[in-house]
């Protein structure tokens, strides 16, 4: 930390310039904090330190935030929002490797997991080592999957482009040059009979500090709006989704926009965005943009997303009076599904089966021979039956054998209800094998377990989906109960388990010890 000499009157007490540098300083550390991501804030780099965050730190780094956001009251690890974000992801990730954005070193370093949560704002953020959050109120106001594409890809291409290791890098090369400045300022106005002299050069090494941080902050989001554009229409999104998606940006934040001229943004203008997503879309396909077209089961996943961000009881019982209304019968086919969807959901949520049931058949009725809409009307069909308690009728609208991640946990829940857990066992021990950070899975696995007096299994489920969430202290915990139950005896457990769970026990608790000497994010 760089310590500074105040100079003093020979009185003794401080000068004007001292309690001004002491000030500027403050308030130059809290602005270079501003102008990074949110989460580099947790581990800023030393003064002197010019050289790039490495990919092991930046996953570090990363690590942690990701740990503090599953703990958070706002996350939520819903099957059909996750499955829809994480198809979109996963195209999005395979085009920036044949693109070449994404180099083999970081395909294998960093997470690439996406976290979401209840956050109504329209707003989606890269986090280091390759996580994503996504906000339910960007799914909720999307109009198609290109412009959620189009979002996924931008945040991306900060990850792919090792956005936040060079704006970590950059200031750490800008800051000693401009307390430097701020120094000799404060000496310049204590040799000064007017301290006005010195007063100008800390503010003009104060403002021209600022000003190159936003310059590289505008070229890091001019970078990815053309690195994410190429990747999403790599990914066979229509590039039209982009300038619509940046429309809907423009008109969220007018009510937030201070008025700043653009050289004082740290992000373009979205009309500038606008009109060059536009341009590259005109150069690509030689026609000018059209509308993208509602897709009904989109509606149906936005109007999701909207009901999950709990906006309470009365709005909620608009939705249910919506699906009644008159404006109902004139609006198209897909905004009807969302309609229904909604309302039905929002009936289930606040415990009114009775019109949750007539509302996700008359869903039902509207998206038969639309697969995909169907299929998760059928879903939302079995949720409502099982939020009721009647595990049988839900499972006479599942299929055990889906592979897919929705209606596999669906199906698990309705065993677990009717007390038949044994048919699903083997598909979830199949899944977790192949996805081992899936928390919830773990979760439903353990109650699989419990449900058959499986407890020494249930325990161990239950500590592998704490170290899903990086939450190393609680898997021990549990590893170290599945190890007392073992050694108090009484429990029937086979040998291949036992050194299971002691295999884990000590590779939880390396990863524990490695927790616990980090230092915390600031």
């Amino acid at each position: 930390m760089l310590r500074v000499t105040p100079v003093f009157h020979s009185t003794g007490a401080p000068r004007p310039a001292w309690r001004l540098l002491r000030s500027v300083c403050a308030a130059v550390v809290i602005a270079a904090q501003l102008a990074l991501p949110a989460p580099a804030l947790a581990q800023l780099p030393g003064m002197g330190d010019g050289g790039e965050m490495t990919a092991s730190a930046e996953r570090h780094l990363g690590d942690q935030i990701a740990r503090e956001l599953y703990r958070d009251p706002d996350y939520i690890d819903d099957p059909v929002l996750a499955e829809y974000v994480d198809d979109i992801w996963q195209r999005l990730l395979a085009a920036a490797r044949t693109r070449g954005d994404l180099t083999p070193e970081l395909d294998e370093r960093f997470a690439w997991t996406v976290v979401l949560g209840r956050d109504r704002s329209i707003n989606a953020f890269a986090l280091p080592g390759g996580y994503l959050g996504v906000n339910l109120g960007l799914i909720a106001v999307v109009g198609s999957r290109d412009e959620l594409a189009t979002v996924l890809g931008h945040e991306l291409s900060h990850v792919t482009q090792r956005h936040i290791a060079r704006n970590m890098a950059k200031q750490s090369k800008q800051m000693p040059l401009m307390l430097a400045g701020l120094i000799l300022g404060a000496i310049a106005a204590s040799k000064s009979r007017s301290p006005d002299a010195g007063q100008a050069m800390i503010m003009g090494s104060q403002a021209a500090f600022v000003q190159n941080q936003l310059s590289f902050s505008r070229d890091m989001e001019r970078e990815a709006d053309r690195v994410g554009f190429g990747v999403m229409t790599q990914a066979g999104y229509a590039p039209q989704g982009a300038a619509a998606m940046f429309e809907k940006l423009q008109y969220a934040s007018r009510l937030n926009d201070n008025g700043s001229y653009p050289y004082l943004r740290s992000h373009p203008l979205n009309s500038e965005r606008i009109a060059d997503m536009q341009g590259r879309f005109q150069f690509k396909a030689g026609t000018p943009p059209a509308a993208l077209p509602l897709a009904m089961d989109h509606a149906m996943i936005a109007s999701r997303a909207r009901v999950l961000t709990r906006p309470g009881v009365d709005v909620l019982r608009l939705w249910v009076d919506s699906a009644s209304s008159g404006e109902f019968a004139k609006s198209s086919p897909a905004q009807q599904a969302g309609t229904l969807y909604a309302a039905a959901l929002a009936a289930s949520e606040l415990r009114d089966f009775k019109a949750a049931r007539a509302l996700a058949q008359r869903l039902v009725t509207l998206t038969a021979g639309n697969a995909p809409s169907s299929r998760l009307a059928r879903l939302l069909s079995a949720e409502i039956e099982l939020a009721a308690n009647a595990a049988p009728a839900a499972a006479a609208l599942l299929d055990p054998k889906a592979k897919d991640r929705p209606e596999m946990l669906l199906s698990a829940q309705a065993a677990v209800g009717m007390r038949n857990s044994a048919p699903m066992i083997q598909p979830l021990r199949d899944w977790v094998a192949v996805h081992p950070r899936d928390a919830s899975a773990w979760r439903t696995l353990a109650n699989l377990y419990g449900a058959q007096n499986d407890t020494v299994r249930a325990v161990r489920a239950d500590a592998e989906a704490n170290v899903a969430i990086l939450d190393y202290p609680g898997a021990r915990d549990r590893l170290r109960a599945a190890q007392d139950l073992i050694r108090k005896g009484g429990v029937s457990v086979d040998h291949y388990e036992a050194s299971i769970i002691d295999t884990r026990a000590r590779a939880v608790e390396v990863l524990f010890r490695e927790q616990a000497a980090e230092q915390p994010l600031r």
